[in-house]
């Protein structure tokens, strides 16, 4: 049976950085308070007057660039995004335009920092039934467009960035994009939203005076969540497909939080040394944060690498996907 696997991966991270230092003289904290608390030390800021598709379209061209794919062949463009350039048209459709992409379908999924799982879950669903053979998967993430840096809290622990991944299908036995499990609980619209900008709370004087147009997140609430979904998930699709933590070379988490991601490895039974993690130069990026870590450590993979990633945010949403590395 025809499977789907990840054939070629790339980013984008903004050349401006704003490290703790820097932080520090914009909001009450310091780079101690935030080391300590999260494991950030810097992040990217992307400051040119651009939505989130240009740093999308350089993913893309990139990704292009080194797996020698011909933009002709691909077939469907999916963009994870919490921050798309508009409310419409969908950011895909802008990236697949600046990239010269004439003859895929694309579309966007919000599924917040669990977005590269739930699209990568779903191109997956594409290639396997026969449908599409190149599918693109850009998550694509202008965080600093949503982060209240009055907000002493929230503010340090969010980056910009960019990844994408190619999703080809494979006839190799076990290899590839094995299986995933994956939750959302509506009860978690308080705890880590965006209160304006929507139908239900459209922009307005009041919602701008009251910083209602950027992200709210109730911290205590999200990091006990967090860390309870992201390790049942990851435990649920290990026990699914029959893996002990020896079978497994690598977990790659949401790079949320440094606490977030200790505290699921050690429920888990996960030594750190199998846990990538780059979460102290690039911030919490979003659904981009799975695909940019990957990217980062590509070189450290082997093929035949049995690796889990798990993410979880607002929604809330989570999840893990079991993938057999084949690069």
């Amino acid at each position: 049976m025809t499977n789907a696997r990840i054939a070629g991966i790339a980013s984008y991270l903004p050349d401006d950085i704003l490290d703790n230092d820097m932080l520090s003289k914009m909001v009450d904290t310091n780079d101690e308070w935030i080391t300590t608390r999260v494991g950030i030390k810097e992040r990217r800021i992307l400051k040119k007057p651009v939505g989130s598709s240009y740093m999308g379209i350089i993913a893309v061209q990139r990704l292009l660039e080194s797996t020698g794919v011909n933009p002709d062949d691909i077939d469907l463009v999916i963009c994870p995004t919490s921050n798309p350039d508009y409310r419409f048209p969908s950011t895909a459709s802008v990236i697949t335009y600046g990239v010269g992409l004439k003859h895929c379908y694309a579309y966007d999924i919000q599924a917040a920092c669990a977005g590269f799982l739930v699209g990568c879950n779903d191109a997956a669903a594409y290639v396997r039934s026969g449908m599409y053979k190149n599918v693109i998967v850009v998550c694509t993430e202008k965080m600093s467009s949503m982060v209240n840096y009055e907000d002493r809290s929230t503010c340090p622990l969010f980056g910009d960035g960019a990844a994408a991944v190619l999703i080809q299908p494979t006839d190799e036995p076990g290899m590839g994009i094995i299986d995933a499990v994956l939750h959302v609980d509506g009860m978690g619209l308080e705890y880590l939203v965006m209160p304006a900008g929507g139908s239900a709370y459209p922009f307005c004087q009041e919602a701008l005076d009251q910083k209602k147009h950027l992200l709210f997140q109730d911290g205590r609430h999200v990091y006990k969540h967090a860390v309870t979904d992201m390790f049942t998930s990851t435990v649920d699709v290990m026990r699914r497909n029959h893996l002990t933590v020896d079978d497994i070379a690598y977990v790659v988490p949401h790079q949320a939080n440094l606490r977030i991601i200790e505290a699921v490895a050690d429920k888990a039974g996960v030594p750190m040394d199998k846990v990538l993690v780059n979460i102290q130069h690039t911030g919490n990026t979003s659904a981009a944060s799975i695909p940019i870590c990957l990217d980062e450590y590509k070189d450290r993979l082997k093929k035949g690498d049995k690796i889990i990633l798990t993410a979880f945010g607002a929604g809330f949403t989570w999840g893990a996907m079991y993938l057999v590395w084949d690069m």
